[in-house]
């Protein structure tokens, strides 16, 4: 199985690019997982879409042959970054690369709540007519002082977290297999 990964931080420390490196390789031999850059894709702009530069062209490639799509976020004033916004954008416009493609959701905060405000919002957004996407329901990921628990080489450290993800996975693995 093909799945991308967007993350919704650009910052080379995220907390959130640790979060899907982490589960690109624990997770290898179940399945194929690229972490995707958004860093690079510029302001949505209508009055290109029709003529996007090759990075956009590129991006939403990658989206359209993937299986599904990880959405990694932080939460940023109690809701989604503008770049994983920007992205979304690019992606409900004219091929309208989402539509039926499965999406699952983690995201990490050093806060108590581990982004449930913006996981929140990014559903809402996910199931807009432009997108369209899929998700598999009662699997939410939220993993709240992750500073506490990850180490220094971005793996996660605390037991019970890693197994709630583990089970999450085997869910997403078998919802897709059910599709």
């Amino acid at each position: 199985m093909k799945i991308v990964a967007i993350v919704g931080s650009i910052r080379k420390e995220s907390y959130n690019l640790k979060l899907a490196k982490y589960i690109q390789t624990r997770y290898a031999e179940r399945f194929d997982l690229e972490i995707l850059n958004i860093k690079d894709l510029p302001h949505y702009d209508q009055d290109i879409e029709m003529n996007p530069p090759e990075v956009v062209t590129e991006f939403k490639g990658k989206v359209a042959e993937a299986d599904a799509v990880l959405w990694v976020t932080p939460e940023f004033n109690y809701s989604i970054p503008g770049v994983l916004k920007n992205a979304i954008d690019w992606l409900s416009r004219v091929e309208k690369v989402m539509i039926g493609k499965p999406s699952w959701i983690m995201g990490a905060t050093m806060g108590a709540l581990g982004t449930v405000r913006a996981q929140q919002h990014l559903r809402d957004i996910l199931f807009c007519p432009g997108v369209g996407s899929p998700l598999l329901p009662g699997n939410e990921v939220y993993v709240g002082a992750v500073h506490e628990k990850i180490d220094e080489s971005g793996n996660l450290t605390h037991e019970p977290t890693v197994k709630f993800i583990d089970l999450v996975v085997d869910n997403f693995i078998n919802w897709m297999n059910q599709r």
